[in-house]
């Protein structure tokens, strides 16, 4: 086995050798040099890059075009330059070969107006060595960004719905089209999607209005509009775009203003209406009226009604106006029954007629439902209540039930109060006015009705009122009152029925005294002298207070508050003070007494005041004079008292008991009074008049007789006024007055009136006795109207002013006014009716009256003229100015009018010529008659017609025809037709005319003699006024029975005709026979549509149109053959032997292909489903019948994996069932056709298209419902079908799947079951995505609608039978549950994680120490392999060239990811420069999918595809150009390219063959690398060598150049710095500097583990030369290798290293160098990042794992180029 697998070896070495030397010295030699300006990278020529618009200036766009040229150092091979480059948008750096992005100054924006979608430019290579140009093209796709906001077209919108719009229509559809928002962006964002937003300041707009479809933006209405609650809604609507990241969508609203029209919803309402509270009901309404008995209806019409009805209806705003509706009023219903007897109601004005008169003996009240109604049908009436009292005839009086009326009122009562009717004021005065014409109540009884009497006071009108409804009236106060300016009020009240007064009823009312007055004292203070010689209880001064107050309230109690000293006493009621009990007085002693004198009332309102008393204490005086005991006296008398009362007792005291005489000093120089000259007493001597004189002031002296025994005191008298004096009113003033109507508050004119009493008796108040609606006083006899006279209605009142002092007996006058009302010209004329319909016949001549119109106006003088106020019809019609006759001043055409009814409208006017007013105006309808112009015309005055002998009864014999000129339409030109009986008797008895069509018919069987000739007159008469007539005459000849061909056979039934018989077909045949006669066939009837045709000489019957068997199956054509000559005459005898009938069968064909019922059907599949589990059930039908229309059906299905069929269908049912489980393949979806055959597969066929989606319970809900499932289960299609219509409100085309139906499971794990009850378990696919509708978002869309689902649910449920609810499904329940159960270990799992990590620590710890040991080996050995000697050169063998693979791209996703294919694709052998756009069209919900026909692989079944590597056996040798080097010292390159990590191994063999080679061939080189520092080394490896080189394995690294993580570039970055790698070439010949050289101080083989770089994908044979000519040797042919272990003896000792090389592979080493080496022959790069990064020379070079070169060519001359760089110690090599 091992001799056999050297055999392969040698021979696989011995290919390609010879390939590589056939290559080199062929082809080589002439297209190396043409390779410069070629991509160094395989796949499409284009580069595509991507870039975000607004990217920044010098943003990379290519990081490196992989030329295999360079442009750039001191020999470049390569000149690079842009093309096309439009707008200089791209910068090129050629000597990197990097395009930026050149944005200076601007902004690269793929929106508009750039609209920049993509920059393509040409990078021109010249090749400097043979002059070749190549064009790159370079295409940038410019990524949108969401950088803008949609945009509304218009800043508002408005739209408008009637508030009867069902709810769910749409109503705005304004964003459709450009109108609504815009987004210039591209893709997701700008696509628009509108919602509605809540808006604060109305916050019902978002619940009435929602956009269901966010797409369109069509606002559908949600809830029900009321125009009464709300009239207009300001909806915020957003529009936003679709950016896939939520966070990044951008927004801008609008406002919608919706205002809501008016539609009829409501009916009437009757006026006034007051609403119930909370409610927009009125609340019941009842009409009042009242009539008297025995009136005539001329009297009352028409009867008033309080308030007036009226009605309006609540849709006040309907637009338009026209299509507002009228209001009818009728009476409903009434009691009595036989009230329409007597009443009447008009349906427009609701103006309410008497019919008859109404006795109120059998009649007292009416009570009637009056209903209001819409004229258009509306079904809302409204209803009040009429109710109509019968009055007495008014021929009494009112009267008072009381003759009089006490009340009372406290003077402290507020404004307001209710007089009472006793003294505790606890109830009110009740004042009871009736009428017996309206009730006769009997003494005791209790009145029912209320007489509505006006009543009103005739004095004190300003003090008080009287309420003035009800039967019970009140008297309440208008203005306070004061019980001490007067303490009574006498006045009359008169009742007034509107024609009768009653007798005036007096009404007293008593003021109650409050206690509103204080005691006061006449004086401050009082000065009073005593003597010591005065004996206690003597007086000393009697001291009065007044208080105006009565009873307790004026009592007054007098009290010595101080000052005292206990000397003096005071009597508390006569305020008499004394000097105390034992009380000595003292001479020169002085006292001051406070007084004080409070009344009585109750210690909360008690009024209390204070004087001062100051006494002296005299000695004793014996001659003192008489002491009067006051020195002021004060007395009110009525000027009413009588002659001799007493007025006051001046009686004085004399200590010494002298006599004393009384006179009156002064002040009564009349003697009114008389004092006694011994008493004292002062007495009335005459009758007082205060009018004349109102006060007296008295000074009386009392005398004991000696000189100075005289004292004097005064006496105050006044005279108090009694009403004794009535007003009198000023006789000067005018008593004749006028005023004019139509006025209110017009001033009429002024009384006056004056009384002498004094206070409140000469206060003259004013009222008016009578009209007092109509006229009202002011308190200085002003007269004023209240209301607008009209002197249409009175023109003359006799108004009574009274005038009444304000005693509390009060006295008063009367004056009569006249008023007379004059005119004004307020009142239009008015027509005696506002329209005037009259019809006038045509043809009238002019001057022809035909109407006269009258108008009244009921102003004085005012004379009325008529005109017309229609200027159109000015010329037709003349109107007398003063008698209102309208006449004709042309005749009439009817038919000169265009409508239907010809008639004209005009419009016209009465005015009062010396008037102001506008004109009344009248409507005049003028109706024009058609009058028949024209009689009926024949178009023949003669026809003529033949019939058989034997014809049967109806047979058609001719036609006759009449026209009439009249205008079409009208009965005038509707003409008709009959038999004139009167000059044609016996034809009319056998022939008849059909009235409408003209055809001369058989009225009977005939049996005529042939040959005879019937006359049959017919007239023609239309239906005008009159009726105008014409006549024709009809010869009949009665031909004879052999002129009269006659069938064969009565029937004829030709043989079935397909019905794709084409035109022409010969369906049959028929013939007649007849003597002497040519016969004419013809089809009379059965071929309305002229599918048939008969020649009519032979009688062949002939398909003449397309026949259809779906349309009609069956034909009966009835046929008729005619001699020529009767033909030639244009005349028809139809009889029994002459007629036939032909029945035609129709044959079907299969001429239709099945049609399934959908274009398009959708199903699901569970992933548990078992094998042949229904899916759907498709169904297709055919219009043909039989067999042509029964149906074998069959799939047509892309190829799925491992050759799975995946659905069935039955054949004859159409139900698609499984052929596949569908384990783990949730979201997958199946597309396929459905063929549908008819003739069970063998005719035409028609095709629909299946989804089918693969789904489970997390996609599910379940509805449950309180029906059983047997129920459910029969009526589940039409269930299907509502819930398919909800869900298609949110995805149109949506379909609602069912995935079970089953009891109602409930109870702890839904392990019970209720079989009344039942679980629809459901779930929906969208066909846009091709999947599952999500669960939740199922939720929402059938929840959201529960309440409409219930209802459409409703017929099918039966009564009761409704939804319960939408729950997740069982399975979805267990896991949620089971997921929460986790968390409670979630925290030691968390812990135990956290331990592993610190455990591995260590193990990491160890392995890299181990690394660097390992290392260290490495080291020591390629310092051996160094020193080893070259082996002799093999003999070269030629190999074909093998194209080397392709480097491995960048980090990122490949292009078409980008672009936009949907397909998974495989990732390119190629270098891209940029991560590559995602797949266009990818699924928006998130997950890229592919259908169910693609190959479907589970990732560690691709993991493992891609790591099992086949090792091929290369087909050209496999070189490597390695550089030993000094790492040069610059900043690292962070890279993504892999490394290679050379073991000591590798660098054994590289030595060795190299030396094999010849590379290393005399000392000087040698000395010269050593000099340098570096190596050139030329290297082939046999297949098993390079097994044992290269990379890391598969084991370190992923299929997925995308998946480069930030740890690797980390590791990467750390290992680069580390090794200090070298940057790109360009940048290593700026570091190989001899500053450099100097610091490297490491040893060889350090240098050469760190230096060996695999190369730049070159040509080797640049590589070569650049070393022979650096060499200075010319070039050799290379050996062909050995084979390991056959080298020849004297090697051995050199290859002793394979040892350990062997050491190594049982390490696992050569493994993996195995593996990844058999990975690059065979083509298979690593597709992941390794662990570390090489330079970024290899990052640019793009250079791969393993490559297959050519040998050089060792004739090359050695003066040629060196590559760019060669000289720098930087420089690496690659193929």
């Amino acid at each position: 086995m091992l001799q056999q697998c050297h055999l392969w070896k040698w021979l696989a070495s011995g290919i390609t050798f010879a390939s590589l030397f056939a290559i080199c010295f062929g082809q080589y030699d002439d297209d190396w040099q043409y390779e410069d300006c070629k991509l160094a990278r395989g796949g499409p020529p284009a580069t595509i890059v991507a870039i975000d618009e607004e990217s920044r200036n010098g943003t990379v766009l290519v990081d490196n075009m992989l030329i295999k040229g360079t442009a750039g150092g001191p020999d470049p091979t390569i000149e690079l330059s842009l093309k096309d480059n439009v707008d200089y948008w791209v910068l090129l750096d050629p000597v990197k070969q990097m395009l930026f992005l050149n944005s200076t100054g601007r902004v690269l924006d793929r929106d508009p107006p750039m609209n920049i979608h993509s920059i393509v430019v040409q990078v021109q290579c010249v090749n400097k060595k043979v002059g070749t140009v190549i064009y790159h093209e370079v295409r940038i796709v410019v990524r949108d960004r969401n950088d803008n906001s949609p945009t509304f077209k218009h800043e508002s919108y408005y739209a408008t719905v009637n508030e009867l719009t069902p709810v769910g229509t749409t109503i705005f559809t304004g964003f459709s089209g450009d109108n609504g928002a815009t987004d210039i962006d591209d893709g997701p964002n700008g696509q628009i999607e509108y919602v509605i937003q809540y808006n604060p300041d109305d916050p019902t707009s978002n619940d009435t209005f929602e956009i269901p479809l966010m797409l369109t933006g069509n606002v559908v209405l949600r809830k029900r509009l009321n125009y009464e609650d709300k009239t207009r809604y300001f909806v915020i609507i957003q529009a936003n775009d679709r950016a896939q990241n939520l966070n990044e969508r951008r927004t801008t609203t609008t406002t919608l203003t919706v205002d809501v029209l008016d539609g009829d919803d409501l009916g009437p309402m009757f006026l006034p209406c007051v609403l119930v509270p909370n409610t927009r009901d009125c609340r019941p309404l009842t009409y009042q009226a009242a009539i008297p008995e025995l009136r005539t209806p001329e009297e009352l019409n028409p009867i008033i009604v309080t308030p007036p009805i009226q009605a309006i209806d609540q849709d006040r705003d309907i637009q338009p106006p026209s299509d507002r509706p009228g209001i009818l009023f009728s009476i409903l219903v009434g009691t009595p029954e036989d009230y329409p007897r007597f009443f009447h109601m008009h349906p427009r004005t609701a103006e309410l007629s008497l019919l008859e008169p109404v006795n109120r003996d059998f009649y007292q009240k009416f009570d009637l439902v009056i209903k209001a109604e819409q004229d258009n049908g509306h079904p809302l009436p409204a209803f009040a209540s009429l109710h109509i009292e019968i009055l007495d005839e008014n021929n009494q009086s009112p009267y008072f039930t009381m003759p009089s009326y006490q009340g009372y009122i406290l003077e402290s009562a507020p404004v307001g109060a209710t007089i009472s009717d006793s003294l505790n004021l606890t109830t009110p005065l009740r004042i009871v006015a009736l009428d017996k014409d309206i009730e006769d109540v009997p003494p005791g009884g209790v009145p029912t009705k209320d007489p509505e009497l006006h009543l009103f006071l005739n004095d004190y009108a300003s003090v008080f009122t009287i309420t003035q409804t009800g039967i019970t009236r009140f008297l309440t106060l208008l203005q306070p009152v004061d019980r001490e300016e007067q303490d009574t009020y006498s006045f009359s009240i008169t009742a007034f029925d509107g024609v009768q007064e009653s007798e005036p009823v007096v009404v007293n009312i008593r003021v109650m005294d409050a206690n509103d007055n204080t005691p006061t004292f006449p004086e401050i203070s009082y000065d009073v002298y005593v003597y010591t010689d005065m004996s206690p209880g003597d007086s000393v001064i009697q001291l009065t207070a007044f208080d105006a107050d009565e009873g307790s309230n004026g009592e007054i109690t007098y009290e010595i508050l101080v000052g005292a000293q206990g000397d003096f006493i005071i009597n508390k009621t006569t305020g008499l003070i004394t000097i105390a009990p034992g009380v000595e007085l003292i001479v020169g002693r002085t006292y001051a007494l406070t007084v004080q004198a409070a009344d009585n009332a109750p210690p909360a309102e008690r009024r209390h005041s204070i004087c001062t008393v100051y006494i002296e204490v005299l000695p004793p005086n014996n001659q003192s004079p008489p002491r009067f005991p006051q020195l002021m006296y004060s007395r009110e008398v009525s000027e009413a008292l009588r002659v001799g009362a007493v007025l006051v007792n001046l009686q004085a005291t004399d200590r010494e008991g002298d006599p004393i005489t009384y006179a009156v000093e002064k002040g009564d120089p009349q003697h009114v009074f008389n004092l006694s000259e011994t008493t004292g007493i002062l007495t009335l001597a005459k009758p007082l008049d205060r009018e004349s004189t109102d006060r007296y002031i008295l000074i009386v002296t009392a005398s004991d007789g000696r000189p100075d025994g005289t004292s004097t005191a005064t006496v105050n008298i006044v005279v108090t006024d009694v009403n004794d004096n009535a007003p009198v009113f000023d006789p000067y003033l005018p008593r004749n007055l006028s005023v004019v109507e139509e006025e209110a508050n017009a001033f009429v004119g002024q009384v006056r009136a004056t009384d002498p009493d004094a206070g409140i008796n000469g206060q003259v108040h004013y009222s008016l006795g009578n009209f007092n609606n109509l006229f009202r006083i002011t308190s200085n006899g002003s007269i004023y109207t209240s209301v607008k006279l009209n002197r249409e209605v009175r023109d003359y009142y006799e108004l009574v002013v009274v005038a009444t002092d304000g005693a509390v007996h009060p006295r008063h006058s009367t004056l009569t006014l006249a008023i007379r009302v004059l005119d004004i010209d307020d009142n239009s004329p008015v027509f005696t009716n506002s329209t005037y319909t009259v019809v006038v016949e045509e043809n009238l001549p002019a001057g022809t009256p035909f109407l006269q119109i009258e108008a009244t106006d009921v102003d004085l003088g005012a004379n009325v003229s008529y005109r017309i106020r229609s200027p159109e019809v000015k010329h037709l019609f003349a109107l007398h100015p003063f008698t209102g006759v309208l006449s004709l001043l042309r005749s009439l055409d009817y038919e000169s009018f265009p409508d239907q009814e010809a008639s004209i409208t005009f419009l016209v006017e009465a005015f009062d010529i010396y008037g102001t007013m506008p004109p009344g105006i009248a409507t005049v309808t003028v109706i024009v008659k058609d009058m028949n112009d024209y009689p009926p015309v024949f178009s023949k005055r003669i026809y003529k017609g033949i019939v058989a002998p034997d014809a049967a009864k109806g047979t058609p014999i001719t036609y006759v025809y009449a026209e009439d000129a009249d205008p079409p339409g009208l009965p005038a030109s509707r003409v008709r037709y009959r038999v004139d009986d009167v000059q044609s008797p016996y034809p009319a008895s056998i022939f008849d005319v059909e009235e409408d069509s003209g055809r001369v018919i058989t009225r009977v069987n005939l049996n005529e003699e042939p040959t005879t000739i019937f006359k049959l007159v017919v007239i023609a008469f239309d239906d005008g006024e009159p009726v105008m007539s014409s006549s024709a005459v009809v010869k009949i000849l009665v031909l004879h029975p052999g002129e009269i061909p006659r069938f064969t056979q009565e029937e004829y039934r030709p043989p079935p005709v397909s019905e794709l018989a084409t035109r022409g077909t010969v369906v049959g045949v028929i013939s007649a026979a007849a003597v002497n006669q040519s016969i004419v066939y013809s089809i009379v009837s059965g071929n309305e549509e002229d599918k048939f045709g008969i020649n009519n000489i032979t009688g062949v019957i002939y398909v003449n149109a397309p026949l259809d068997y779906e349309t009609q199956t069956s034909y009966v054509l009835r046929v008729q053959a005619d001699s020529l000559e009767v033909v030639l005459a244009n005349l028809r005898v139809p009889s029994k032997s002459n007629t036939a009938k032909v029945y035609i069968e129709i044959q079907d064909e299969n001429d239709h292909p099945p049609v399934f019922q959908k274009k398009f059907y959708i199903g699901g599949v569970s992933e548990d489903a078992r094998m042949f589990a229904s899916v759907l059930r498709v169904k297709a039908t055919d219009k043909d019948t039989g067999n042509y229309s029964a149906m074998a059906y069959r799939l047509i299905i892309p190829p799925i994996k491992e050759g799975k069929e995946g659905f069935v269908v039955e054949t004859y049912t159409g139900l698609i069932k499984t052929a596949m489980l569908f384990h783990n393949m949730r979201r997958f979806y199946f597309k396929f056709q459905v063929i549908a055959t008819d003739d069970y597969g063998k005719g035409l066929s028609g095709k629909a298209d299946v989804l089918v989606s693969v789904v489970n319970q997390l996609d599910m809900q379940v509805i449950v419902s309180n029906v059983p499932p047997t129920l459910v289960e029969k009526k589940i299609e039409d269930l299907t079908e509502i819930l398919d219509r909800y869900v298609q409100e949110q995805i149109p085309g949506a379909k609602v799947v069912v995935e079970s139906i089953g009891a109602r499971r409930h109870g702890d794990a839904f392990s019970l079951e209720d079989y009344t009850k039942c679980d629809l378990t459901v779930y929906a696919i969208d066909p846009q995505t091709n999947r599952a509708i999500d669960r939740n978002e199922l939720f929402k869309f059938l929840d959201g609608k529960l309440l409409d689902i219930n209802k459409d649910f409703q017929p099918y449920y039966g009564e009761g039978g409704r939804i319960l609810e939408i729950r997740t499904p069982q399975a979805v329940t267990s896991i949620k549950k089971r997921g929460e159960t986790l968390g409670y270990t979630e925290g030691a799992l968390l812990a135990l994680a956290f331990i592993i990590i610190i455990c591995c620590i260590p193990a990491v710890l160890v392995v890299l120490v181990s690394y660097r040991q390992r290392q260290a080996e490495c080291t020591k050995t390629a310092r051996l392999q160094s020193a080893m000697p070259p082996p002799k050169p093999a003999a070269p063998a030629a190999a074909p060239v093998a194209a080397p693979p392709p480097p491995p791209p960048p980090p990122g996703a490949h292009l078409y990811e980008e672009l936009g294919d949907s397909t998974t694709y495989e990732m390119p052998q190629y270098g891209s420069r940029r991560r590559l756009l995602p797949p266009a069209g990818q699924e928006e919900y998130g997950e890229v999918v592919g259908e169910a026909e693609e190959p479907y692989e589970e990732e560690e079944e691709k993991e493992k595809k891609i790591k099992k590597v086949e090792i091929i056996e290369p087909s050209e040798e496999e070189e490597v150009v390695v550089t030993i080097e000094k790492p040069p010292t610059v900043e690292p390159t962070y890279t993504t390219w892999k490394r290679a990590k050379i073991f000591p191994m590798i660098f054994k063999k590289v030595r060795g063959l190299a030396e094999r080679r010849g590379i290393i061939e005399d000392e000087e080189w040698r000395r010269r690398l050593e000099e340098e520092d570096k190596d050139y080394l030329k290297l082939t490896l046999e297949p098993d060598e390079a097994t044992e080189s290269t990379v890391e394995s598969e084991e370190e690294s992923s299929s997925d150049y995308s998946e480069h993580t930030e740890t690797e570039s980390e590791f990467s970055e750390s290992e680069t710095t580390e090794e200090s790698e070298s940057e790109t070439p360009s940048e290593e010949v700026e570091s190989s500097t001899p500053e450099s050289e100097s610091e490297s101080t490491e040893s060889e083989g350090e240098k050469a583990r760190k230096n060996i770089f695999l190369a730049r994908r070159r040509p080797v044979v640049e590589e070569v030369k650049d070393v022979k000519a650096k060499k200075g040797e010319p070039p050799e042919e290379a050996e062909e290798p050995r084979v390991e272990g056959e080298l020849p003896a004297g090697e051995e000792s050199e290859l002793a290293p394979t040892e350990e090389s062997t050491e190594l592979e049982s390490q696992g080493i050569t493994e993996e160098g195995s593996l990844e080496s058999a990975s690059v022959a065979g083509g298979v790069g690593s597709e992941e990042e390794s662990e570390s990064s090489s330079s970024s020379s290899e990052s640019q070079s793009g250079g791969p794992w393993g490559f297959q070169v050519p040998e050089y060519d060792t004739s090359r001359s050695e003066d040629q180029k060196k590559p760019p760089g060669a000289e720098s110690e930087g420089y690496n090599t690659a193929l």
